[in-house]
Parts: C-alpha cells; sequence; structure tokens
C-alpha cells in the first residue's frame, strides 16, 4: 500500500471514533446501551441490519466461491437472505418489537425464561456465548490477516489495532455507536465496491461486458445451481438464513427488538432485504470476472484482494481494506454488544442476586464491563488462533452447525402455530439437531447439502412434532397474553 493508502484507512479509523465519542451522550442507561432505548429509526436499522449481517468473509470465503463457481453465490447466498428478510419483515421482526414494548426485554434470550423456562433460557445463553467467544475471536483472526495481506504488518499488531478501535467506540457509545458506524460502514463498502466495478468494467471494454463476461467464462458458471452448490443446498441454506437472520443471530434480533414499533421492524427488514436483493450485483461481478482478469489463481480467496491491487490506484486500495476491514468490526461490534446484553440480562441474574433488579445506571456500568470483557478474551484468542489450530476451526464448524438447531426455538417459538411448544420441545430439538449433525458429518461423512439441511429439519420436525402432541392442552393465562401480545392483537388500530 502507498501512503495515501494508509491516509485513507487511518482517516476511517478517526471517525469510527469520532462516532463512538459523539454517541457517548445518548446513552443513559442500559436500555440505550444494548437497543438504543428502543428508537432506532427504521432507515438505519435496515442498514445496520444489513452490514451486520456479513463480514470479511464476502471479499474472502464467497469471494472464492464467485471465482469457482460463478453466479450461484448471488441465487444461494444473496436471493435467500433478502427472501430471509421478507419473511422477517411479515411475520417475525415485529414480533421483537413488541417483545421489547410489551415485556421490556433487552437481549434476544431473555424471554425465553417467559416463554420456555429458566433452564432452557441458560442453556442457550450459555452455548451461545462460549461459541461466540470463539466465533468473533476467528474473525479478529481474520481481520489481522487481511491487514497483513495488505499492508505486511503483523497479524497480532493488526488484531491489536483493530480491536482497540472497535473496543473503545461499542464500550464508550453501545448499539448506537454501532448502528451509525454501520451506516458509515455501509457507504464505504458501496463506495469501494463501484470504484472497483467501474474499474474492472472499463478494463474489460466498456457496460457491454457486465453480461458478455458469462460467454468468456465455463458455461457452468452461469448457472443458478453448480458444483455442490445444488438446488437442495439452496434450500437447506434459505431455511437457515431465515432463522439466522430473523434472529437466531442474536445481534441481527437486536435491531429488531430496538425498533420503535412493529410498523418500523417490519421496515427495517425491508430495507435490508432490498439491498441484499440489490447490493450483491454490484460488490460479485469483479469476483465473477476474475477468471477472465486472472487466471489460474492460485489462492482464490485473494481474489479480490488481487482485483483491488491490480486495478485501482493508490488511496482507493485503502478504501478497499477499509471496507473490508468495515464488513467484519460491524459484525463483531454488534456480536459483542448482544452477547453483552445475554451475559447482563440473562445470566449474571441467574448466579447472584445482587444482579437482579439493576437500575438504568447500574445496568450501564455492568453492560460496559461486560463488552469490554468479552471483547477483550475474544482479542485474546484472535491472537492465539494458530495455537488453537483445528480446534478453533472445529468451534466454528460446530458453531455453523448449532446456528440453525438452536435458532428454532428462539424464532419459531414466537409464531402462534408454536404456541404450544414448551421447555421439553424446546430442548430436545436443539439436541436432536446436534445429534443428526454428528450423525451425518462424521458416522456418514455427508455431502455438504445434507450436512447444512439435516440438522437444522430434524430440529424443526421435532419442535414442530411436540407441539402438535400437545395441541390439545391448555394455555397458561401468562402464555396466553404473550402469544396474544406477539401476534399484534393488543394493538391500537390507529
Amino acid at each position: 500500500m502507498q501512503t495515501l493508502d494508509y491516509a485513507v484507512l487511518g482517516f476511517y479509523f478517526l471517525l469510527v471514533t469520532g462516532i463512538g465519542l459523539y454517541c457517548y451522550r445518548k446513552i443513559k442507561g442500559s436500555s440505550d446501551f444494548y437497543v438504543a432505548g428502543g428508537k432506532i429509526p427504521w432507515w438505519l436499522g435496515g442498514v445496520s441490519h444489513h452490514v451486520s449481517g456479513y463480514s470479511g468473509v464476502v471479499f474472502v470465503g464467497l469471494a472464492a466461491i464467485a471465482y469457482e463457481d460463478g453466479f450461484t453465490v448471488y441465487v444461494w447466498w444473496a436471493c435467500s437472505v433478502a427472501f430471509a428478510c421478507l419473511l422477517g419483515a411479515i411475520w417475525i421482526g415485529p414480533r421483537w418489537a413488541r417483545l421489547r414494548i410489551t415485556l421490556g426485554i433487552e437481549s434476544p434470550t431473555e424471554y425465553l425464561a417467559m416463554r420456555y423456562s429458566i433452564l432452557t433460557q441458560q442453556i442457550m445463553a450459555w452455548c451461545g456465548v462460549l461459541l461466540k467467544l470463539f466465533d468473533v475471536g476467528a474473525k479478529w483472526a481474520s481481520i489481522g490477516i487481511l491487514l497483513h495481506g495488505f499492508t505486511g504488518l503483523p497479524i497480532t499488531f493488526g488484531v491489536l489495532v483493530s480491536g482497540a478501535i472497535s473496543l473503545a467506540y461499542i464500550t464508550i457509545g453501545g448499539l448506537w455507536a454501532d448502528l451509525y458506524n454501520d451506516f458509515l460502514q455501509f457507504f464505504v463498502q458501496v463506495g469501494a465496491g463501484v470504484v472497483l466495478f467501474v474499474a474492472v468494467v472499463s478494463h474489460m471494454g466498456g457496460i457491454s461486458s457486465v453480461s458478455g463476461i458469462w460467454a468468456q467464462l465455463p458455461a457452468e458458471n452461469s448457472n443458478l445451481f453448480n458444483g455442490e452448490y445444488t438446488a437442495l443446498f439452496a434450500f437447506a441454506f434459505l431455511i437457515v438464513a431465515s432463522l439466522s437472520y430473523n434472529g437466531g443471530t442474536w445481534n441481527l434480533a437486536a435491531r429488531y427488538i430496538g425498533a420503535p414499533s412493529a410498523q418500523s421492524a417490519r421496515k427495517t427488514a425491508m430495507l435490508s432485504g432490498t439491498l441484499y436483493l440489490i447490493w450483491p450485483l454490484v460488490l460479485f461481478f469483479p469476483m465473477w470476472a476474475a477468471p477472465i482478469l486472472l487466471p489460474d489463481l492460485a489462492d482464490t480467496s485473494q481474489s479480490y484482494v488481487m482485483l483491488a491491487r491490480e486495478f485501482l490506484p493508490a488511496g482507493l486500495v485503502g478504501l478497499v481494506l477499509a471496507a473490508m476491514f468495515a464488513a467484519t468490526t460491524s459484525m463483531t461490534s454488534s456480536d459483542s454488544n448482544t452477547i453483552s446484553a445475554v451475559v447482563t440480562r440473562d445470566i449474571l441474574p441467574n448466579m447472584s442476586p445482587k444482579f437482579r433488579n439493576m437500575d438504568q445506571k447500574r445496568g450501564l456500568r455492568i453492560a460496559r464491563l461486560t463488552t469490554f470483557t468479552f471483547m477483550a478474551i475474544t482479542l485474546m484468542i484472535g491472537i492465539e488462533a494458530e495455537r488453537f489450530g483445528g480446534v478453533l476451526g472445529l468451534i466454528i464448524a460446530w458453531f455453523g452447525a448449532l446456528i440453525g438447531p438452536v435458532s428454532v426455538p428462539m424464532v419459531l417459538g414466537l409464531l402462534s402455530p408454536f404456541r404450544h411448544a414448551d421447555a421439553r420441545a424446546a430442548i430436545t430439538s436443539i439436541f436432536a439437531g446436534l445429534i443428526a449433525f454428528v450423525i451425518v458429518t462424521y458416522g456418514l461423512d455427508a455431502a455438504i447439502d445434507v450436512r447444512t439441511l439435516t440438522p437444522v429439519s430434524t430440529s424443526i420436525v421435532v419442535f414442530s412434532f411436540m407441539a402438535w402432541l400437545r395441541r390439545n392442552e391448555p394455555l397458561s393465562q401468562p402464555m396466553a397474553d404473550l402469544m396474544r401480545g406477539l401476534s399484534g392483537q393488543n394493538e391500537t388500530k390507529s
């Protein structure tokens, strides 16, 4: 990178830190810190939901798939997530907002104690927090690797610099800082993506290359489904995405929880889904064209980085790196904020009475302490990632496998058709999905589509069946009130 690239990256870091300081004055209590006081505008929530839904893996992992398999990555990834957001707009997002409005929740697992049982809540909370330690740690390591690839700086230095900046703004400014930084990061990503798109299109002869590249690529690269990414895999990913992007991934649920109304949460989901449908077409084009521009690339995961180096002038390379950095820090900071909410609101009160019934100011102090502690631990894991070796990769693989089964009782539990599902249904469905994952992955060594579909579908079937078995049992009055509130029956027509 040139001096101008470092200047661009440094200026971005200053903006991020400045936003954190600006948001400090907006934080008066834990509600402001975790759910922005329930005042998230739909346009801000929608952009943040979109940006927080992916990390630097788009520029590395999905770039490799785009290089090798072509258009299919847009079909099974972007279209599936867009459809998931549409489902969220209709059925799920508004229910998260109603939970905060009626119950005052500040974490996505907080409602599980009332919906199922404290045991169910604690199982899901502890599993999620422990797995997220390693998941976020791996993302910090990926940032260090990206910075090393662009700048040559040591990976540890990259992890510490990016972590320190994120730690400062999220600990000071809470969810408000995360939201505004997501907004900034989205425009950084768009700016970098559009610049590289224009550079590649110009190099390939103009706008006609947008459709013309497919004649120069292998015929299967233009197929909707290609290689191991079959129609069955796309269907499996659609199910997982529908659960994950509507609350199974906790930090995304926070964008709905913080909405001021059910209607605002619905608009949040619609905007996020629209962005997923449109923006990846621009973002992925250079990756699709990469086999023509960079033939026989040894490491296809580096295609986006190589394109930036090859076709962008000084200064704009720094912008692309800032975009890749922004995508990952958006997710890590968002995760840390939400995990802190789960620890503060759901785990600590069950460990000690002194953490129960805290006022907003004491809750804010604990919120900042738990956020700082969680992020510090994940940074240490990121720095020592190589020492974990295969263990870290194994844990991340298990996190990916568990996100579907764990999401089933959390998301489906919001819906009236599953109102008879109890704690036994929730816990049994999670462990059934886990057992199914072990069988198809380690016992049968199944293909990726089967490995993706089997755990989550098993959990859905078990959860649904156990709810159906109790269909004639009357609901308790609190449960009936909860389900009625979630469906919006208590809302007045304006």
